[in-house]
């Protein structure tokens, strides 16, 4: 008698999609692990290293994109309260301070429930999304390291948007 044939919850991976997209766009990435994958995007200020984990106990795909600066012992209170002033700003993600690194990085989760796949355009989205939070709000970041300003006055210069031409 044969084996009935069970289905996966998950029939092609996750990550799978991912590195899919990855080397669609032509992004450098690296996959040790069959639940990980990390890939590099150039952005406007700076290469995002992002981060995709399947997390297969909660059903749910993990995205972290670092920033590539380090956070120095004394800037760290600084750059926590200007995370705080940025993540009141995001509807989808936020940013928190990695401490075992001293980076800054933006996660975000895509729930896969009850064998739900991953798509190409909605990972593509996730990753938009990550570099844009990134770029928006980097020059703040450094304003904070390097130009000893506080977290209010970073933001406010991020947010400050021009009008018109010069």
């Amino acid at each position: 008698m044969p084996l009935p044939q069970t289905e996966s919850r998950h029939p092609s991976h996750p990550v799978d999609v991912v590195e899919q997209l990855a080397a669609g766009h032509g992004w450098s990435f690296e996959r040790e692990q069959d639940d990980e994958i990390s890939i590099s995007v150039s952005g406007g200020w700076s290469d995002y290293h992002i981060a995709f984990t399947w997390l297969a106990g909660i059903e749910a795909m993990h995205i972290g994109c670092a920033f590539d600066v380090k956070v120095p012992e004394r800037r760290r209170a600084e750059v926590q309260s200007l995370i705080a002033l940025i993540n009141e700003q995001l509807w989808i993600g936020h940013f928190g301070l990695w401490e075992q690194e001293s980076v800054i990085i933006f996660r975000h989760a895509i729930l896969l429930p009850g064998g739900m796949r991953a798509s190409q355009p909605q990972c593509e989205a996730v990753i938009q999304a990550a570099i844009a939070a990134c770029e928006r709000y980097y020059q703040s970041v450094q304003f904070v390291l390097w130009a000893g300003r506080t977290a209010r006055e970073a933001l406010d210069t991020a947010l400050f948007e021009t009008a018109g031409e010069a």
